[in-house]
């Protein structure tokens, strides 16, 4: 039984950390979003069953329903009986609903299809950002980036006249604003700080 094309993939799952095993487990992994399919024993209990639709309402996860017996999903996972996992890698999610839809297209084609779609999409994104740091590393830039330190000519005119208004500092009713560290002297006059008489 090990031998077959679909447990064999659920093995590979186990070994890659990408698979949930049992009921607490599988409910964590579709809360937290993170389950990408669930598969259910063809001799699951009623009580299983509806338990998955829950968490596949929970999680916007799909669940199919296997073939395979509880023995036959315990055996390829190294337990006694397994009535309930799911796959948390998207990759592994689409590969075993396509070998699925290979048995029964009717059955598990539909959902084969939807899965192989976010899949495709999931490694386009991973592409496009491994061709991204691959820009930055050799200092490509993409063409519609600005440089930060450039701002646009009007952003950039407003930037000067506040600096401008900053510096002069506020005008005083008697006449133009005093430099800072002075004060005002006899007849108008402006006497800084180190001024002595002789």
């Amino acid at each position: 039984m090990s031998h077959d094309p679909i447990l064999h993939l659920l093995g590979l799952a186990k070994k890659a950390g990408r698979l949930e095993i049992g009921e607490e487990p599988v409910g964590a992994a579709c809360r937290a979003r993170q389950a990408r399919l669930m598969l259910l024993a063809g001799d699951a209990a009623p009580n299983t069953r509806r338990r998955a639709a829950h968490f596949g309402e929970a999680g916007n996860v799909l669940w199919l329903e296997t073939p395979f017996s509880k023995s036959e999903l315990g055996y390829v996972l190294g337990r006694s009986s397994c009535a309930m996992l799911a796959l948390t890698d998207t990759g592994f999610a689409a590969a075993v609903a396509e070998k699925l839809a290979a048995r029964d297209p009717e059955r598990y084609g539909p959902a084969a299809q939807q899965l192989r779609g976010r899949a495709d999409r999931v490694i386009q994104r991973q592409r496009e950002q491994r061709q991204h740091e691959k820009n930055l590393r050799s200092g490509k830039k993409k063409p519609w980036a600005v440089p930060v330190k450039q701002a646009p000519p009007k952003e950039e005119e407003t930037r000067r006249n506040a600096v401008r208004r900053s510096k002069a500092g506020p005008a005083s009713r008697s006449g133009p604003a005093r430099p800072k560290g002075t004060k005002p002297g006899p007849a108008g006059r402006r006497l800084t700080g180190t001024f002595r008489k002789p």
